[in-house]
């Protein structure tokens, strides 16, 4: 893998100032998340680990602090006409929360082969939902005859100076609560929650290792760090639902520069990882929730020397809406 090129903050889309401004600004609205330890695991893992419960947050997921604070950032103009996005279900659910919070309309376009849980929290929060096919393609083409019929601000899911503003508030929080941390262990897809988190987690420790994990039949973040640019993938195929998508313009030059390295792991390491955190910290965490504790927990990372000091580690425990059917049977597996 490439070594970091260091850059100055200018550069990107978000920085700790910006980060600062979501905590204050998402505040009366957003949970802070408890932070679980658990001695069995840390047995297991051979390190002291620190859980990062977003699947406690409002919504399910993290994905309500990137959306609670670009909704609340809109000047009254721009929020009157709501908001649009296209989404597989947390950052849907997040942003018709959000929306419904500030008595805006919500337009969210979602994918026919979503988790059917998904779809019923951004109905549960007011979303007005329109299918699209599955493809990326079809989700983009939808969302923009969504806003061109409606006039609605387009709020991405994650290549987005305010999501990356929000997201980044886990690090502050988390930091606060176990400071004790070197490094942090965070899903990747999109990018916007390891962007905002590596921006703040290095402006308050520039040695903090920021690792991603992400699922082996979706490991474009993987090769894009190791081809030095962005490398989308024909196909994807992995449990992990929420981890399918692409880095973009925003979050991959964070990513590139401030991520130290992406673990790579199968759904079944996955869905070992869920197992615990079901059967030992008795917490609900879907497969892109569980996947920093496969990543810890696989042989690619603990017999690797490069990691011998990460010692004291932060997962972030990303969300918990699982579709039960999906889950049931993937643990039969």
């Amino acid at each position: 893998m490439e070594p970091n090129h260091t850059k100055s903050s200018d550069c990107y889309a978000a920085d700790i100032s910006s980060i600062r401004e979501a905590q204050v600004r998402i505040k009366p609205f957003a949970q802070q998340t408890p932070v679980l330890t658990s001695d069995t695991l840390d047995s297991i893992a051979g390190r002291k680990l620190y859980f990062k419960c977003e699947c406690f947050q409002k919504g399910g997921a993290f994905k309500f602090r990137g959306a609670c604070n670009a909704i609340f950032s809109l000047d009254d103009d721009e929020a009157t006409k709501g908001v649009v996005t296209h989404s597989s279900g947390n950052h849907a659910a997040a942003l018709s929360l959000a929306a419904k919070l500030r008595g805006i309309p919500a337009y969210i376009v979602i994918p026919k082969d979503a988790p059917k849980c998904k779809v019923a929290n951004v109905k549960r929060y007011g979303g007005q939902v329109i299918f699209s096919e599955p493809s990326m393609q079809s989700r983009v083409d939808t969302a923009n005859k969504v806003l061109q019929d409606t006039g609605a601000v387009l709020i991405p899911s994650s290549n987005d100076g305010r999501i990356i503003s929000g997201q980044g508030t886990i690090s502050l929080e988390f930091l606060e609560q176990a400071s004790d941390i070197n490094t942090l262990v965070v899903p990747i897809s999109g990018g916007g929650m390891i962007s905002g988190v590596a921006l703040a987690a290095k402006a308050i420790n520039p040695a903090i290792r920021i690792l991603a994990a992400e699922p082996m039949g979706a490991n474009d973040a993987f090769q894009s760090k190791s081809n030095g640019r962005i490398t989308k993938l024909s196909e994807v195929n992995t449990i992990a639902d929420g981890l399918r998508a692409f880095l973009g313009d925003l979050t991959w030059p964070i990513v590139r520069d401030l991520v130290d390295d992406v673990i790579v792991v199968d759904d079944k390491e996955i869905i070992q990882a869920m197992k615990l955190c079901y059967e030992i910290l008795k917490i609900a965490v879907e497969p892109s929730g569980a996947i920093g504790l496969a990543a810890v927990l696989s042989d690619g990372f603990r017999k690797n020397p490069v990691y011998s000091e990460c010692n004291h580690i932060g997962i972030v425990l990303s969300g918990g809406n699982v579709d039960l059917g999906v889950l049931w049977k993937s643990f039969d597996k």
